[in-house]
């Protein structure tokens, strides 16, 4: 788990009260900018109208381009505003399960994390749509066509719930695998520009959605990733997922002759350096047992792969090509000696 405690310290601020502090000031940059961006008084009949102004006229813009391009085009583009979520939710996905695979907490935790931020990040959404009440642009503006068509009446434009969805997932996987940055941010900000293009949105909509969504994963990583990392790292520690390869499992590790470290010494690398890299209590056999046959424990002799002849062991045993042992070479765990 060193590695883990390594990535953990270099990822967090120095205090809990300076990560409460930044994760309060993301949640409140995003409340301003939802109140920024969020319609004016509501209409005589309940419902807030755009129907002016630059997110209007971008709007007008934006889906009419995309409604004049060949029906081809729209059906890629309606089909690309899914596609991105699907995209995002996938990458997170894998993330996930390597980081399950490899029992690495920190990841797993972020995995999660990020997770639970989406879909809280939503529900505030949602929350948000029955108080605003903004009526969809596909209804408040007159001769737009759009690609995709109007959703029914009721079902409420800001913030966008999409955006939403795809700014927390972007944010998320940027601030797991800042290397990733490059990738999910794009696919981010598409999925939200797709939104105004085939219709269903306006510009300051998914504004409003992706501000939303960033923020609530940002301020989830800062304040909850040490509370979830404990409960992760003893999940991963008592699991016995069979896919695992990381942790503490020990592993036969050789020189080759001098040619470089070999993992898991195979037939035709003779007197190599062998040594097991990790703790020997912690092996495991790398398939499952025969039903009776019990597992490998402190002081036992383990045979080497191949059937390879070998060196006696430090202070007896038989030598190489006779004796009861002949035809293979075998290993301990002998305290302060050459586990050789």
């Amino acid at each position: 788990m060193e590695h883990v405690t390594r990535h953990h310290r270099a990822d967090r601020p120095r205090s809990t009260g300076a990560r409460a502090a930044a994760a309060t000031g993301l949640l409140a940059a995003a409340a301003g900018v939802l109140a920024w961006t969020a319609p004016g008084g509501p209409a005589p009949a309940g419902k807030a109208l755009v129907t002016g102004g630059p997110s209007a006229s971008l709007y007008r813009s934006v889906a009419g381009t995309a409604a004049d391009a060949p029906g081809w085009t729209g059906s890629l583009l309606a089909l690309a505003t899914e596609g991105t979520l699907v995209v995002l939710g996938l990458l997170l996905m894998w993330h996930g399960w390597t980081a399950l695979r490899r029992r690495e907490a920190l990841p797993l935790a972020g995995v999660l994390l990020t997770g639970a931020a989406t879909v809280a990040a939503y529900a505030v959404s949602e929350v948000l749509k029955t108080f605003v009440d903004e009526e969809r642009p596909c209804r408040a503006l007159r001769g737009v066509d759009t690609v995709d068509p109007c959703p029914p009446p009721g079902d409420w434009s800001f913030p966008s719930n999409h955006s939403t969805l795809a700014a927390a997932l972007a944010a998320g996987l940027a601030l797991l695998r800042p290397k990733s940055a490059a990738l999910v941010l794009p696919l981010g900000v598409l999925a939200c520009v797709l939104r105004v293009a085939v219709g269903a949105h306006y510009p300051h909509d998914v504004l409003a959605g992706a501000v939303l969504g960033a923020a609530v994963a940002a301020a989830a990583r800062l304040l909850l990733l040490p509370l979830a990392l404990r409960p992760v790292s003893r999940f991963l520690k008592n699991s016995r997922f069979p896919g695992n390869r990381g942790g503490g499992h020990a592993r036969l590790v050789g020189d080759d002759r001098g040619r470089g470290p070999v993992v898991h010494p195979q037939t035709g690398q003779d007197r190599a350096d062998v040594r097991l890299d990790g703790a020997f209590h912690h092996m495991q056999p790398p398939g499952d047992l025969p039903v009776g046959q019990p597992g490998p424990q402190m002081d036992q002799h383990l045979p080497f792969p191949g059937g390879q002849g070998g060196h006696p062991f430090p202070g007896g045993g038989a030598p190489a090509g006779g004796g009861p042992g002949a035809g293979r070479r075998e290993m301990g765990d002998h305290p302060g000696g050459d586990r050789r």
